[in-house]
């Protein structure tokens, strides 16, 4: 199980690039990077909020929780 980031699909369809978005929001290329790749273990609500204000989204559109096999940890834990 694991909650899944959508972040490229919503900047594909915006059209918005990450460096475009990075400026808007004021999070680093890298963190928003770590973000938008699901390496992330925990965003800030500050940080969901800047980004559904620019994206005009909710919190739902960019977070999925799966519950398919296989999104485990390599040592089976979340």
């Amino acid at each position: 199980m694991a909650i899944r980031v959508t972040l490229d699909r919503m900047l594909l369809e915006r059209r918005m690039s990450l460096t475009e978005l990075c400026d808007r929001v004021g999070i680093t290329m890298a963190n928003l990077s770590i973000l938008k790749t699901g390496k992330a273990k925990a965003v800030r609500f500050s940080t969901l909020e800047a980004l559904c204000r620019e994206l005009g989204c909710q919190p739902g559109d960019l977070l999925q929780f799966t519950d398919e096999p296989g999104d485990e940890d390599d040592d089976g834990t979340e």
